[in-house]
């Protein structure tokens, strides 16, 4: 094949592809083209002496699926610990469901149709559902059980799992699952770029644990390039570039050395406090899925939890789990931090995550979701109510409530909160009432926005929802997600006045999307008066190195400076200015020419 076949224009030419960076981090490399191979089915009815063993190589099916998935849960604790390895063992007790393997072997029998078809059929009815909803874990959940479907059917034809590739490739692919990252993990890969795929998905926050960069969300990537095609990737910008010329890769090189350099300075000062340059005290805070990711979130400098999605919770066991379960895993959880913050999210489900739901909506995201279906279905927010109050006996639970449009959802979530206040004040469970706080993400709220941190104890900002609902623009659509930019003029300007109007309200004010991530949008954060973040675990350290190079003072003019901006591309424009000059500033103080 010709390496330069599907570039356009002038073959070996540079040429430069833009994805959304979901890992940070530089790779220069070959490509390493990863093709899922898809195994026809055949229609044609069996015989009947065949039955029993078409039944056989599906159970064996079944068996070696599982050995495969029980290495990869091995190989993904020793790399990232319990948190991830869950995963896998999700898929692996799938594989004992009872109820799905009695239907497909009596389909067999009955029907007389080959395995493949059988598991193929019944897969495909048990994914629409998940296949139907825009939410982005029951996405993650439908592509989880698309890669058992097909790790079963490859088992049925005794084809090999494809777990070993030359060392120092990018791979490239349509898509990827979270076992093909742990398994090309160990071939020393140097990044992935997927044609499918969001910032938040299980692959991105496996490469971001693992420090691998990815790029995803790069259509048609696969038909541009070749095997082999020479490739510079970075998992910060989402820039893809083939057949980097002398020039680029020089300049990537540099890069890569600058950001070790900086890495190595943010990672020895990472259990230090966060000060800025002139002395102001800044908290980073971790956003987590589940309890296991505490021990790690120490080692990164957190402070704490300061946003838990316990939603992970409801939709792990396909209905919400029950008040004792919740009470005992609060409870692990604040123990295991106190007396550092553990922030709860109540349960932030839409109407198409309730799988026993009747309802079907044409737009779950503007729909029965977060606080409205927690007031309109009692028994869900009175479990979870009690199980926190329950669970906070070392103080340092707080409650956020997800999606908040009105201060009648506030009042209505404060008034049951206190009844049940109330009620187990007459027990002998010694327990203490939690602060209340209220996500802010939708643009009502930040037309009430003085109203609101009146009424609460505190507020976070969530930039995801807050962008995707201001701009219109789904962030999880591949076709838009190029308009969905977090440094719009819009978004500043509100981020600008809910900081401003929480701080003149002495309401604290955290900010816990994926924007507090971002390096470049630290100094105007921080200048619109922001002091608490709630962010990855792993950006910690480099964050808190950033911190130290500027004042506060410095920021406030580059506030200014952006407030006036009319466009996302000036805007960004300022703050790599405002970031480079830091880097002068650094090398003067220093010496370092």
């Amino acid at each position: 094949m010709n390496d330069q076949q599907h570039l356009p224009d002038n073959q070996s030419q540079e040429h430069v592809f833009h994805g959304i960076g979901a890992s940070k981090g530089i790779a220069i490399g070959p490509a390493y083209l990863f093709v899922h191979k898809e195994i026809e089915n055949s229609y044609d009815k069996l015989e009947p002496e065949k039955l029993e063993h078409e039944i056989e190589k599906f159970l064996e099916a079944l068996q070696r699926s599982e050995k495969e998935l029980e290495k990869i849960e091995r190989v993904t604790t020793q790399k990232l610990g319990q948190a991830y390895s869950d995963l896998f063992r999700a898929q692996i007790m799938l594989l004992h469901d009872q109820v799905l393997i009695e239907s497909i072997i009596r389909r067999i029998r009955d029907e007389k149709k080959p395995a493949q078809l059988v598991i193929d059929e019944e897969f495909d009815n048990y994914l629409e559902h998940f296949k139907k909803s825009s939410e982005l874990l029951f996405q993650e959940r439908a592509q989880d059980l698309v890669d058992i479907k097909n790790r079963i059917i490859r088992n049925l034809h005794n084809q090999k799992l494809q777990s070993k590739i030359p060392e120092g490739m990018i791979i490239v692919s349509t898509c990827l699952s979270p076992a093909d990252i742990i398994l090309f993990s160990r071939n020393n890969v140097k990044g992935f770029v997927t044609e499918t795929g969001g910032i938040t998905s299980h692959i991105s926050l496996i490469c971001k644990s693992l420090n691998i960069p990815i790029i995803v969300g790069l259509s048609n990537f696969t038909q541009k390039i070749s095997m082999g095609t020479p490739l510079v990737i970075n998992g910060g910008d989402g820039t893809a570039i083939a057949y980097p010329d002398e020039g680029t890769v020089r300049n990537y090189m540099d890069k890569m050395t600058e950001e070790s350099k900086i890495e190595a300075v943010a990672s020895k000062l990472a259990n230090a406090p966060a000060v800025t340059k002139c002395g102001i005290r800044l908290h980073f805070y971790s956003n987590i899925d589940v309890k296991e990711e505490i021990p790690s979130i120490r080692s990164a400098g957190a402070e704490g939890v300061g946003l838990f999605r316990s939603e992970n919770l409801f939709i792990d066991n396909t209905k919400p789990p029950r008040e004792t379960e919740q009470t005992e895993y609060y409870r692990e959880m604040a123990e295991a931090l106190n007396p550092e913050p553990l922030v709860i999210r109540l349960f932030d489900i839409g109407g198409d995550k309730l799988i026993y739901s009747p309802i079907s909506e044409p737009n779950p995201n503007l729909g029965w979701r977060g606080i409205r279906i927690l007031i309109d279905v009692p028994e869900i927010l009175d479990a979870q109510l009690r199980a926190i109050l329950k669970a906070n006996g070392s103080e340092n639970i707080q409650i956020l409530l997800p999606m908040i449009s009105s201060l009648d959802e506030i009042m209505a979530i404060r008034d049951t909160l206190e009844k049940h206040v109330t009620e187990l004040d007459k027990s002998e469970i010694r327990f203490t009432k939690p602060e209340l706080g209220a996500m802010i993400e939708i643009p009502a709220a930040v037309e009430i926005i003085d109203e609101i941190t009146k009424a609460v104890d505190f507020i976070s900002i969530g930039t995801n929802d807050l962008t995707q609902y201001t701009l219109a623009v789904d962030r999880n659509n591949e076709i838009v997600q190029d308009l969905f930019d977090k440094f719009h003029p819009a978004i500043l300007r509100q981020l600008h006045r809910i900081i401003t109007t929480a701080c003149s309200n002495n309401c604290r004010v955290s900010l816990c999307g994926d924007m507090g991530s971002d390096p470049l949008a630290l100094p105007f954060l921080v200048g619109c008066g922001l002091k608490e973040f709630s962010v990855v675990s792993a950006d910690i350290p480099q964050l808190k190195a950033l911190a130290r190079r500027f004042t506060v003072d410095e920021t406030r003019e580059l506030v200014k400076d952006c407030l006036n901006l009319p466009t996302a591309s000036k805007i960004k424009d300022r703050l790599k200015k405002f970031q480079a000059d830091l880097t002068v500033t650094q090398a003067e103080e220093t010496g370092d020419k």
